[in-house]
């Protein structure tokens, strides 16, 4: 079966919007530091071969996140600081699976557009760049799964790559707005795509700030301002990290329920890291449904938060999986049910 896509590319055919862009002036020393601050200027034409080189410069912030956690040596351990971070993960796994990943890659689901924004916004805070960049690249993978032009491809780059060296290049920097043109008419998640940064340090200031006050009116709790600071660049770090084995992980280690033309596997210890998303060979066979879990016993917590934001109205049109598809599953080998559970 072919996959029926949850989204369609304006302008220029897919295989023309994966190809090469008019290449732009060439980004130096002061260009990759800019970058910092801003991700609006266009990808810079480099030599022959460069394109998958890391933009040092530019990933510095990255590594300088890994390197911060260290500083849980000095700043030690609370029940507070743990139970923050924890929190925080979970709520920021949410945002990206629920709402990068399918709201904004693959409309599964509609929504107002002050809570679209807001969804946006406080997607950012995870520190996985814009929502436009993040859908542009993930509708890319889907045109181009484990084929040649897949910018993170187990099978075609390696492992490590696929995990998280190919967001680190001059090449895929820049967001392909020809693969997003449905969500450019709206300024203001331009406008977050461009400067992704400010909401991540907002939550990071506020966390220590949430800290200094702990420390001042409650210091029975243990906890200060750097240490729930430190815990909140841990909890990124393992969102981070646990994000990119859909990349790495999901397309080597798991079982193929679905004959699909790539290499995706559905794997329930990553369905559970990732509140759902390790159910990607479901995914890839069907894109288009807002659930990847596709039978009862396939534990898929973004879509049940998502059910339960559809009962309070702030999302609508949950787009279901057919009950052909689900058939499908349910006659594929070792799909069968738990004995005792309900079909």
């Amino acid at each position: 079966m072919q996959s029926e896509s949850s989204f369609q590319p304006l302008g220029p055919s897919s295989a023309d919007a994966a190809g090469e862009q008019t290449p732009p002036r060439r980004v130096g020393f002061l260009g990759s530091l800019a970058r910092w601050f801003s991700s609006g200027e266009p990808v810079a034409g480099e030599p022959s071969g460069s394109e998958m080189q890391i933009d040092w410069l530019r990933c510095l912030p990255f590594f300088a996140l890994h390197v911060a956690c260290f500083a849980v040596i000095w700043t030690g351990v609370s029940w507070v600081a743990v139970g923050l971070a924890a929190a925080l993960y979970v709520v920021r796994m949410f945002l990206i699976t629920g709402f990068y990943h399918r709201y904004f890659s693959h409309r599964t689901f509609r929504t107002s557009r002050w809570f679209q924004f807001v969804a946006a916004f406080a997607g950012c805070t995870a520190g996985q760049r814009g929502p436009l960049w993040w859908a542009a690249h993930h509708r890319h993978h889907h045109t181009h799964s484990d084929d040649e032009l897949d910018r993170h491809s187990p099978r075609r780059h390696g492992f490590l790559y696929s995990h998280l060296g190919w967001f680190l290049t001059r090449q895929n920097f820049a967001t392909d707005s020809r693969l997003v043109r449905d969500w450019l008419r709206f300024p203001e998640l331009r406008y977050l795509d461009r400067y992704d940064w400010i909401p991540f340090a907002l939550l990071g200031a506020a966390v220590w700030w949430l800290g200094a006050l702990a420390a001042r009116h409650k210091p029975e709790l243990g906890t200060d301002g750097p240490q729930l600071f430190v815990w909140f660049l841990i909890s990124t770090i393992v969102l981070y990290h646990v994000t990119y084995t859909i990349n790495s992980l999901a397309h080597s280690w798991g079982t193929k329920r679905f004959e699909t033309a790539d290499d995706s596997r559905n794997n329930a210890l990553l369905a559970l890291l990732t509140l759902g998303e390790g159910w990607h060979n479901n995914h890839h066979y069907y894109p288009a449904s807002v659930r990847q879990g596709f039978l009862w016993w396939e534990v898929d917590v973004s879509y049940y938060v998502l059910k339960v934001l559809s009962w309070l109205r702030l999302v609508k049109d949950l787009r279901p999986v057919p009950s052909r598809v689900r058939d499908e599953a349910r006659r594929a080998p070792g799909s069968t049910r738990q004995k005792g559970g309900p079909r």
